[in-house]
């Protein structure tokens, strides 16, 4: 959803998190969002990808609905559920 590029910049990166944390929480109480950035000399896995964590499974389902197929930066949005164990151990 976002390229490595857009999130090496602080500033750039604290605007996308604010961004799609307001745009979710249109759907429903966020309870954490996380995106991973690339560290120098590691590799992360996620980068690019975009978690949310919504309250319960109804605010989800109303956030995935609404959300996939659209565009963010020219990019269409993919959605799909991802286990809650492995977020939570931030295993992306």
């Amino acid at each position: 959803m976002v390229t490595e590029d857009e999130l090496k910049n602080d500033e750039d990166f604290d605007d996308i998190v604010e961004d799609i944390r307001e745009e979710c929480s249109k759907y429903g109480v966020v309870r954490s969002l996380e995106i991973p950035r690339a560290l120098p000399g590691m590799n992360v896995s996620g980068v690019g990808k975009v978690y949310v964590e919504f309250a319960d499974t109804a605010d989800c389902q109303r956030a995935q609905a609404a959300l996939t197929g659209r565009k963010f930066a020219s990019r269409t949005v993919v959605t799909s559920y991802f286990d809650l164990e492995k977020y939570h151990n931030r295993h992306f």
